[in-house]
């Protein structure tokens, strides 16, 4: 049997049967179409994301001409710096008492809208507009700005999703960062010297041995943080509650332990990863289990596969909360045994940030919503090629009264 094509119809249909294809039978092979090697099995994905041997490098030709140089694209010292810069405000105790009650405050906003009516389309009516709104939030934006910031938002996101080349996409998409980089760099200037609880102002003083990030540094992260923390935010929690309502006993145990949503997130973020692959280059010849791969060669890593490998995973393709070869204590850290957020020394900085905006929206919204089901009876199923979630999430349930 023939390699999978990554750009077929019927991998962008179900591409699980196809991942256990290129698991058993390809689990090294080159794609002409998108000249790069593919990955999939589990240990030969966290490879390329925690080896020396493999570099972000892929990633010049995607982001530089929209954001220029990020920490994405960076290693050794450079990286190692704006990490540990970056990395205060990350913290799980920063997130709860600086965003907390902003963050829950949105989601209860939102979910006003539909309380009472019994139906929604969770994408639509609150899904879309969630990350957006939380970005808004902890970057300090005021009120009167956020519509504006939306429309930037949006448009930096269908940059990133571009994959036909839309020239008018492409256009738009440099205009809103030409605008948003307007926007914020008199924003992070005007917080220099002067503490915050802003996202921005953290970042405009924060200060290790003496370092601090400069604007373009700052800038360009607050850019990037649309691209890590907005489609993928969304796609997480629609998966997540998807999957919840598919499996109503696991859904109806959360409900009654509610210190269960960490490992059923991390769960969720195993069964259906949000991003399915991530590029990698390498560095020198690297052997993996069906060969070497050359050095200065482009790598596809299937994440969405290897979280389905069940040479890692026992009974891959089930939901299941509870199992035992998933420790939920180190789920959303470098250590975590899926690998949804990536791994090693560029595991995403903003996994514990995802990880409080997921819960706090799904604890406001099953506070809000009783007796969850598929308005049209059977799960919907997840669209995109390399991101993937349902495009509607049509629910109907009995309203909770506070």
């Amino acid at each position: 049997m023939n390699a999978p094509d990554i750009f077929s119809p019927a991998f962008i249909a179900d591409p699980y049967p196809l991942y256990r294809t290129m698991r058993d039978d390809h689990p090294l092979y080159f794609h002409a179409a998108a000249r790069a090697h593919v990955l999939s099995r589990y240990n030969d994905v966290r490879l390329a994301t925690t080896s020396a041997e493999f570099t972000t490098q892929s990633y010049a030709t995607q982001l530089e001409p929209l954001l220029g140089l990020t920490i994405i694209q960076l290693d050794g010292a450079d990286h190692a710096r704006q990490r540990r810069l970056l990395a205060a405000p990350f913290r799980t105790d920063n997130i709860r008492a600086s965003f907390g009650a902003a963050i829950a405050a949105h989601a209860e906003r939102l979910i006003a809208g539909f309380r009472e009516r019994g139906e929604v389309e969770l994408v639509a009516e609150f899904i879309a507009a969630y990350p957006v709104g939380v970005l808004a939030a902890i970057l300090g934006l005021p009120p009167q700005d956020r519509d504006q910031f939306r429309t930037w938002y949006t448009a930096l996101l269908r940059f990133g999703l571009n994959l036909v080349g839309d020239p008018e996409v492409t256009r738009a998409g440099l205009s809103a960062r030409d605008a948003l980089d307007a926007y914020l760099r008199p924003v992070v200037a005007a917080h220099r010297g002067r503490p915050g609880a802003s996202l921005l102002a953290m970042l405009a003083n924060s200060e290790v041995d003496g370092q601090q990030l400069s604007d373009d540094e700052i800038v360009r992260f607050g850019m990037l943080m649309i691209f890590a923390g907005g489609e993928t935010v969304e796609k997480t929690l629609a998966t997540f509650m998807r999957n919840l309502v598919a499996h109503p006993e696991q859904l109806a145990e959360l409900r009654e332990r509610p210190e269960l949503m960490s490992r059923a997130l991390a769960e969720s973020m195993r069964y259906t990863a949000p991003t399915h692959m991530i590029p990698r280059r390498t560095c020198s010849a690297v052997q993996v289990s069906g060969g070497e791969i050359p050095a200065d060669t482009e790598v596809l890593c299937f994440l969405g596969s290897a979280n389905r490998d069940e040479r890692r995973f026992a009974q891959p393709d089930r939901f299941d909360m509870h199992r035992a070869d998933l420790d939920s204590d180190r789920a959303f850290s470098a250590a975590a045994d899926h690998l949804a957020f990536g791994a090693g020394r560029h595991f995403c900085i903003g996994a514990m940030l995802a990880k409080f905006e997921v819960e706090v929206a799904m604890g406001c919204l099953l506070r809000a919503m009783h007796d969850i089901r598929f308005a049209d009876d059977a799960p919907p199923p997840d669209f995109g090629l390399f991101l993937r979630g349902p495009t509607s999430l049509k629910l109907r349930y009995r309203p909770m009264h506070r």
